[in-house]
């Protein structure tokens, strides 16, 4: 019994062994399957795990398609401000520009085409271009609430044409612009001619006329950049003005013949001699610097009237109204077709390569008499087309003139000069209301209400109907 009981024990003990080892193993299996399987979820391996959302280069552009029929909007960068860009049919005031406060990462700017403010060269942009044929010169007055572009402070009108600072007491002349039946031409923009004019020169060659004319243009001018005079002649009548930021000068040169002329009266036009007018030179004045100009407006006419000897090879030819002398009387109209048909000749076959303007010499309108014997111009509005009759001298003149232009123009278009013609008749015939009559003198009734004194009706009031001029001169140079 006790052998069986130690085999028994021993037995058991044996089988215990086996199962505590085989228990172990068992046991460490398991650990190590564990620990295989846990090692794939929580053992970070940072090479192998992608983050797409973290990877995009800076430098590579993001792509956002856009249907082909709509606008790209394109974001504005917070420190760069909002170019603009003009369109051709609009003007330049109706479009308004950014404000500063204006919150730039919110706003886009819309365009199919590069934005951009600057001015083309030909400044088209500025102004719309006519639609078709245009007759600038065929046309009304009509209202405008707007006024002049400029007042009587400028300090370039002479006082004979400040009709406000002397008194005039009705200021409704003030209130009306050149409308042209077929089109609309915009109002004369200062800013833009400046900037169209950058490093050019322009020059009004004449009479007093364009003395009066010249006045306008620096005012309308002046209202962006104070003009500053350079030169004056030893009478004042030639003088020459400059727009330092736009290097730009403009010029009045005296010479109301264009040709050659001794001349003896004074200021006012008191005479003590005729004039010796010579129909073969032309004045040396103008025609020693043309080449250094641009632009030309040429214009004469009212002094070819004056009583005059001719010469011709430095030879007396005859006269105008000489009853004291005994010489042949040509008459004006002689003098006048011949002179303008030797400036024209000259300027059409010349290497001038800018641009000329001949502006038709412009009405008075002296009622009740001339200038000289009571005549006067008292009328406060315009008038509308065929109520005021062009006198019969002046009908003389503009035949010459539009013969004599005519062909001109057709030499200027083989020989590739550049000849406009500046009709400012029609539009200024309807304008008895624009002269300074009596308000030439400073308050000349402020003293007696009947005074006897010299009046205008043949220079312009400043501002005045002259003003518009400039709006038509513009919309040439702009659009030819």
């Amino acid at each position: 019994m006790k052998l069986s009981w130690n085999l028994s024990f021993n037995h058991k003990h044996k089988h215990l062994v086996v199962k505590f080892v085989v228990a172990i193993l068992l046991m460490g299996i398991a650990l190590r399957l564990f620990s295989s399987t846990s090692t794939g979820y929580f053992s970070p391996r940072i090479e192998e795990t992608p983050f797409p959302e973290k990877t995009v280069a800076a430098e590579q552009p993001i792509s956002v398609q856009v249907p082909p029929d709509e606008p790209i909007s394109v974001k504005v960068p917070q420190d760069e401000p909002i170019p603009v860009r003009f369109p051709q049919d609009e003007d330049q005031d109706q479009i308004p520009l950014p404000r500063k406060e204006t919150p730039f990462p919110e706003k886009t700017v819309v365009s199919e085409s590069p934005i951009s403010a600057e001015v083309p060269e030909n400044g088209q942009d500025q102004i719309p271009p006519l639609k078709g044929e245009c007759d600038l010169f065929t046309g009304d007055w009509v209202p405008n609430t707007s006024g002049p572009a400029y007042n009587e402070s400028c300090p370039i009108i002479e006082n004979p044409q400040n009709c406000i600072r002397n008194g005039r007491p009705d200021t409704g002349y003030l209130y009306w612009r050149w409308n042209p039946r077929d089109c609309e031409i915009p109002k004369f923009d200062p800013e833009r001619f400046l900037e169209m004019m950058r490093n050019k020169a322009w020059a009004l060659i004449g009479d007093s006329i364009s003395r009066n004319h010249v006045q306008s243009l620096l005012c309308m001018l002046s209202t962006v950049e104070q003009a500053v005079q350079v030169y004056h002649d030893k009478d004042y009548r030639s003088r020459r003005w400059h727009f330092p930021s736009y290097n730009f000068s403009v010029s009045v040169i005296w010479s109301p013949f264009l040709a050659k002329a001794a001349i003896f009266e004074d200021y006012n036009g008191v005479a003590t001699s005729e004039v010796e007018l010579h129909l073969d030179k032309l004045d040396r004045t103008w025609v020693d610097q043309y080449h250094s100009w641009e632009y030309m407006v040429i214009s004469t006419g009212k002094w070819f009237l004056k009583t005059a000897i001719y010469y011709e090879n430095n030879e007396v030819l005859g006269c105008h109204y000489c009853p004291k002398r005994n010489l042949t009387e040509l008459g004006f109209d002689f003098s006048y077709r011949k002179v303008l048909s030797f400036v024209m000749d000259y300027l059409v076959t010349s290497d001038y390569k800018g641009m000329i303007f001949f502006r038709t010499s412009t009405p008075d309108h002296f009622e009740n008499g001339e200038w000289f014997n009571g005549g006067n111009c008292k009328r406060t509005a315009p008038v509308k087309e065929g109520e005021v009759a062009l006198k019969e001298v002046h009908k003389i003149l503009r035949r010459i003139e539009l013969e004599v232009l005519e062909k001109a123009a057709a030499e200027a278009s083989k020989s590739g000069v550049n000849l406009k013609l500046l009709d400012l008749v029609p539009l200024s015939l309807m304008r008895p209301d624009g002269h300074p009559g009596p308000y030439r003198h400073y308050h000349p009734f402020d003293h007696d209400k009947n005074a006897k004194v010299q009046t205008d009706c043949l220079h312009w009031c400043l501002p005045g109907p002259i003003d518009s001029w400039n709006d038509i001169l513009m919309e040439m140079v702009v659009n030819g």
